[in-house]
């Protein structure tokens, strides 16, 4: 179902000035700057704004086209700062000021990887939780200790401040972002776009080593054991059931699954649980219950539980309130 054309744009500021990584600016571009409105996925409207009209230097030869000036921050929904490629660059006065205007506004504001010392110069970190790319943490530490820098995660979140983890890892904070504001559907149409994994929970570890081909041989059997347990998300799965399909004792499961995907796989079936059941949440009436069976939760109890703890509410608040802010209709019945 196409979303509807009509509906208000989300508008997303990419903050730009000198020095900002191509990469973070081309992920920013590629979840919010595509219209794939046909596809379902809201619009958006997202603006380069900068100190002035003039063309941003990037690394590599090439340079980014503000289309608009750092006021037109005071309108935006959402603010997202790439990454660095000189992470202790200083950055223009007036980005720092139009930063903290934001911040004072009660605008999100959400940074890539580096982009988190651009957050710290301006002081919007100090007293808060944060993460960067893990080759980086500790010069985060050292030049700004005021920050509670977090070593290992992928992305999250200090009341309406979020921070990535470097290069992929900005991917999964921004489609988090399309998710929490627009659903999972639309996070999941964009990331299939990008041919990129659609949910990875903030919570995973950022660095994994695969030092020898019996990991990658390991890795490729625990990839098949989360494809079928995706596929089969309402059968009762135990680690020792799991195990079993990958050929692996229970404890020998566990180790590798932790070491080749950044968390445990019991936590790793519960996120795609809810992620699961946002989906059908959202696009569905099924009964809660339904939904609850449909995905692996057994009894709406538990789904009710593991979705406060994840999303901080209910199915039932998570499926009005999507319907209240997208304005839409279930799609199955």
């Amino acid at each position: 179902m196409a979303a509807s054309t009509t509906a208000t744009p989300q508008r997303i500021a990419l903050l730009a000035f000198p020095g900002v990584r191509a990469f973070d600016v081309s992920v920013i571009n590629e979840v919010w700057g595509v219209d794939r409105t046909d596809r379902g996925v809201p619009p958006f409207e997202l603006r380069r704004a900068a100190a002035d009209h003039a063309p941003v230097p990037m690394r590599g030869g090439l340079s980014l086209t503000p289309d608009r000036t750092l006021a037109w921050l005071r309108r935006a929904d959402l603010v997202v700062v790439p990454g660095l490629d000189d992470h202790l660059t200083p950055a223009p006065s007036p980005v720092l000021d139009a930063l903290r205007h934001a911040h004072d506004r009660g605008t999100p504001i959400a940074a890539l990887c580096g982009g988190a010392f651009t957050l710290a110069q301006a002081g919007l970190l100090d007293g808060r939780r944060a993460i960067t790319h893990w080759s980086l943490t500790h010069l985060l530490r050292e030049h700004h200790p005021r920050v509670t820098v977090v070593p290992d995660a992928l992305f999250l979140h200090d009341g309406n401040i979020w921070t990535s983890a470097g290069t992929a890892a900005g991917i999964d904070l921004c489609l988090h972002l399309v998710r929490i504001t627009h659903g999972a559907e639309a996070a999941a149409t964009i990331a299939r776009s990008m041919v990129t994994a659609p949910f990875r929970t903030g919570t995973q570890a950022q660095f994994i080593e695969h030092p020898t081909p019996r990991a990658d041989r390991d890795a490729d059997a625990l990839a098949a054991v989360r494809d079928y347990a995706l596929a089969h998300l309402a059968e009762p799965h135990t680690v020792a059931s799991l195990a079993a399909r990958a050929g692996m004792s229970p404890r020998s499961f566990a180790r590798h699954f932790q070491a080749t995907s950044g968390t445990t796989p019991l936590h790793w079936l519960i996120a795609q649980r809810v992620a699961a059941a946002q989906k059908l949440l959202e696009l569905t009436d099924h009964p809660i219950p339904e939904v609850a069976r449909r995905t692996g939760f057994g009894s709406e109890v538990t789904m009710r539980q593991h979705f406060a703890g994840h999303l901080a509410t209910s199915p039932r608040d998570y499926r009005t309130a999507f319907r209240q802010q997208t304005g839409s209709s279930p799609i199955a019945r």
